[in-house]
């Protein structure tokens, strides 16, 4: 690419090129090569840039941010055609998912429901040992949803979330909305640290490194960043009931933002919060429930339960004497 007569562009994605790099944002009317020879020897040299490299980089980033932005999945329906259970017998169903539902996957320990799970993050075609096929809007996925980063439609969040890089959450999370070529990066990367705050159990704060986080809180940032940064249509989650986390909430968030969520679970508060719950045994599913009113009622009471038992929990750890708050409990 020829750029001895052209001007570096300076619109908002090509900045967050820049910034990204930790290199300065180029003023108007400034060729790479200006650009180039005006730079101090130290972000040349300890940045590891070229001239050649650095042209590469940003024509490679544009070219990366405009193609993400033109290939956005719509998932209408995520649909699951029957494999076979760990004896080789057929599964008994085909389902069929639409955004804004929230799938509860039950079974004992070493029943299959990671497998389940695998076989949606993966996109399996019949090649993994279900025999599952997953179709996207009633066709096979293209291939880049299943192997490119970026372009894969589903997110996951595992159990263990352990960060490597040592940045306060705030930067991390604005790194995160302006990577996402957000309008408003700022305000974006806001509305995550307060819902994750909202969600975990201990409070934080955007100050706070990462690595000094809980699980917990972890897990809360986690959550929020995919709810509300995240343009993957579908979540799998992998047991948050031990997470330190606002189930409820967190659930609530991946609805409002019309996401197809898979959740493997033991906690009965959550099954009964799904739109419909799996039952997996030997590797396959075995029955679908869809809750009933009386379920229904049944999770708003365990639901009062389980905050009782948060708010017990903190007195607890705050040293309080239970004489009298055991006497207002709601069981």
């Amino acid at each position: 690419m020829t750029t001895t007569q052209s001007y570096l562009p300076t619109d908002h994605i090509s900045a967050e090129f820049f910034h990204l790099n930790h290199l300065p944002v180029p003023v108007p009317c400034t060729s790479i090569e200006k650009y180039w020879g005006n730079l101090p020897w130290q972000q040349q040299e300890l940045g590891g840039w070229t001239l050649e490299s650095l042209e590469e980089g940003l024509s490679s980033f544009l070219t990366a941010r405009s193609g993400s932005a033109s290939k956005q999945v719509h998932v209408r329906t995520l649909e699951i055609l029957a494999g076979r259970d760990k004896d080789g017998n057929p599964e008994s169903y085909d389902l069929c998912f639409r955004p804004g539902e929230i799938i509860c996957i039950v079974g004992p320990t070493g029943s299959g429901k990671s497998r389940f799970l695998e076989d949606i993050e993966c996109m399996a075609q019949g090649d993994t040992p279900s025999r599952r096929r997953v179709l996207i809007n009633g066709r096979a996925p293209e291939a880049e949803w299943r192997f490119s980063g970026e372009s894969r439609i589903v997110a996951q969040i595992s159990q263990n979330m352990n960060f490597i890089m040592d940045l306060p959450v705030s930067a991390f999370v604005r790194m995160h909305a302006e990577s996402r070529c957000l309008d408003d990066p700022e305000g974006a990367s806001q509305r995550v640290l307060d819902a994750a705050v909202a969600m975990a159990g201990e409070p934080f704060h955007g100050s706070t490194p990462l690595t000094q986080l809980s699980g917990g809180q972890s897990r809360a940032l986690m959550i929020a960043d995919a709810a509300l940064l995240s343009p993957k249509p579908v979540v799998l989650i992998d047991e948050i009931e031990n997470a330190g986390v606002d189930r409820t909430r967190a659930l609530n968030l991946f609805v409002e933002k019309g996401k197809i969520v898979f959740l493997s679970t033991h906690d009965p508060l959550l099954a009964l919060s799904g739109t419909r719950r799996l039952v997996i045994s030997r590797g396959a599913v075995v029955k679908i429930v869809t809750p009933s009113p009386l379920e229904k009622n049944y999770g708003e009471r365990l639901a009062r339960f389980d905050h009782s038992l948060s708010e017990l929990r903190e007195a607890l750890r705050r040293g309080d004497s239970l004489d009298t708050f055991w006497s207002n409990l709601r069981f």
